[in-house]
């Protein structure tokens, strides 16, 4: 009876490990993700406070690919308000994400715990 109860541990505890490795993986690619997307909304917060200084009827080039297109200051600073706000959504999104992602080390933790009390006794 012990030793199925071993075997099933260990297996548990072997594919646990696999997720740990895929989870830590996740986690990492996640935290660039929060630190792009904190650059970009950085980026559309400075351009935003020096494009708002201007006169309401100044007319902008906002560089598009190789091209430049001559826009209006609302519309520009529209698409910079939207770039905050999705900027932000996605922050919240990866933070909720690499939150659960981590629970799982935690899941493993308890398992390694299960594991080596049971080595023990």
């Amino acid at each position: 009876m012990a030793a199925t109860i071993d075997l099933e541990l260990k297996k548990a505890f072997s594919e646990l490990q696999v997720k740990m490795i895929d989870t830590q993986q996740k986690v990492k690619l996640a935290d660039l993700q929060i630190d792009q997307l904190t650059c970009v909304h950085k980026h559309a917060k400075l351009t935003h406070a020096e494009i708002t200084t201007l006169p309401d009827n100044t007319r902008l080039y906002e560089g598009v690919g190789r091209m430049f297109i001559l826009q209006s200051k609302e519309e520009i600073n529209n698409q910079l308000m939207d770039k905050q706000k999705t900027a932000d959504e996605k922050i919240k999104e990866l933070e909720k994400k690499v939150y659960l992602e981590r629970s799982v080390k935690e899941a493993e933790d308890n398992i390694r715990e299960m594991l080596l009390s049971r080595r023990a006794q």
